[in-house]
């Protein structure tokens, strides 16, 4: 299963007339944050694939379309009306998905679900909108566990993918207090054991920079302008449980 990886800046491979050509065999596209929902729409409906997606600590205009307390902060917009009303992609901030229309076969012959969770946001450095301490981080995190544990019981597996705008805490971070990443990210790999973390947040200027990096039994990849991932998710064992997914990672087709 492959997914195109985007997040921070509007990439010229991915906003032109070769997109579908380039990219038209993607399964999903999981969007990192960071970037507007024109260019998300525009990807969406140049591919005709379903797109996950969670807010960055940027382009925050639409945040308020799937944020009650954002949408609560506007001037004469009734949070309540507002909700559910937004763009092609599928939010999946605090939440945890089991994308039926993207599954796998297992060796008995089963067929089990993707499984999805996410969170927005970054460290807080400002106060600004969609920041956070990581205590906070730590308590949207709490929220998701009854659906995770729910989803090893099921299905044998906690979480496939665990979509996130900034990174864990000292992998692919930095130590100014923008790019921080969250100690609580460390504990949600430890304790649910996704097969890849994908965040953004983190802008890379060099070709050589590292992208990839391994923790525990997570691969952490950075989503920073655009790449491709090929998934296999190696399914062994009852329940479809996963035993050494392969992960390639396709840079700049």
């Amino acid at each position: 299963m492959k997914f195109l990886c985007v997040s921070d800046i509007v990439d010229p491979l991915v906003y032109s007339t070769g997109v579908k050509e380039r990219y038209g065999d993607v399964d999903a596209v999981l969007c990192a944050g960071d970037l507007s929902m024109e260019y998300q729409d525009f990807i969406v409906s140049a591919l005709g694939k379903p797109m996950f997606f969670i807010f960055g600590n940027h382009d925050l205009k639409d945040f308020h379309l799937y944020n009650r307390k954002a949408a609560a902060k506007q001037d004469n917009v009734n949070p309540l009306t507002q909700m559910g009303i937004g763009h092609g992609g599928d939010y999946i901030s605090n939440k945890v998905i089991r994308c039926r229309n993207l599954s796998f076969t297992t060796p008995d012959g089963k067929t089990t679900p993707l499984l999805m969770a996410g969170v927005s946001g970054s460290m807080r450095y400002n106060n600004g909108e969609d920041q956070y301490t990581d205590r906070q981080m730590f308590l949207q995190l709490l929220m998701m566990v009854p659906a995770l544990l729910w989803n090893k019981i099921r299905y044998g597996r906690y979480c496939d993918i665990f979509l996130t705008h900034a990174s864990p805490r000292h992998i692919h971070d930095r130590e100014d207090p923008c790019h921080k990443g969250f100690d609580c990210f460390n504990w949600f790999i430890k304790k649910f054991r996704p097969a890849m973390l994908i965040h953004g947040h983190i802008h890379l200027y060099d070709l050589q920079a590292v992208r990839a990096t391994k923790s525990e039994d997570t691969m952490v990849i950075n989503a920073y302008s655009h790449l491709v991932v090929d998934y296999n998710p190696g399914f062994t064992g009852k329940k479809g449980e996963s035993n050494a997914p392969a992960i390639d990672i396709l840079y700049n087709r």
